[in-house]
């Protein structure tokens, strides 16, 4: 299994007043975080890192944690990372793309505007901003395939590549919402009205 995540902070104990996180210290934070990921990944899957795993944390500290984090582990960049042991890492990269299933992933720390294959159905995934799922949802809206896959937006768990599209598959419930396949016969209907064709649609 493939899975993804962000902005763990461990050892930063100012992140739970400023983002507001649910927990009483930062060994309770910790604790959690550790519990949440290892409860999801598995030793033989694999995790990109999207940045930020540790803040305020002694490098030796850091690498003795990283060390207890199950599956491949692959490290995106963030802004608060240091040179952690390269050995506990598949690959370190500021950007990377990947394939999942035919689904095209562009990974990096920070949210972009625009991201390789965008307008073919391309997923970009980022941490960073420490946003909510509102923020994925409103992205999802907007026809942006852009997600967070951040702790904080992700209930405080990393998410699977499955997860994320099914996501985006997700058709809204809104009365006035139109599935993509309905637009599809829509648009073969009206294009056989044109060229004077008739066919039946199911």
């Amino acid at each position: 299994m493939i899975y993804f995540t962000a902005d763990m902070h461990f050892g930063h104990r100012a992140i739970i007043t400023m983002q507001n996180r649910p927990f009483e210290s930062v060994e309770e934070m910790d604790k959690v975080l550790m519990q949440n990921y290892n409860a999801v990944v598995q030793k033989d899957d694999t995790v990109y890192i999207l940045g930020d795993i540790c803040h305020h944390m002694k490098i030796e500290d850091a690498d003795n944690l990283i060390k207890k984090l199950n599956g491949k582990k692959y490290l995106i960049r963030g802004n608060h990372d240091k040179n952690y042991d390269p050995r506990l890492f598949a690959d370190i990269q500021d950007f990377m793309k990947i394939s999942v299933d035919g689904n095209a992933f562009s990974l990096m720390h920070y949210p972009m505007l625009s991201w390789p294959k965008k307008g073919s159905g391309g997923y970009h995934l980022h941490g960073h901003i420490h946003a909510r799922m509102e923020y994925n949802e409103t992205n999802r809206s907007d026809g942006q395939r852009r997600y967070d896959v951040g702790v904080d937006a992700n209930n405080f768990f990393p998410v699977s590549a499955k997860q994320i599209v099914s996501f985006f598959e997700e058709h809204s419930t809104d009365e006035f919402s139109i599935s993509s396949n309905t637009l599809n016969v829509m648009d073969a209907a009206i294009s056989n009205l044109n060229e004077g064709k008739v066919k039946n649609f199911q």
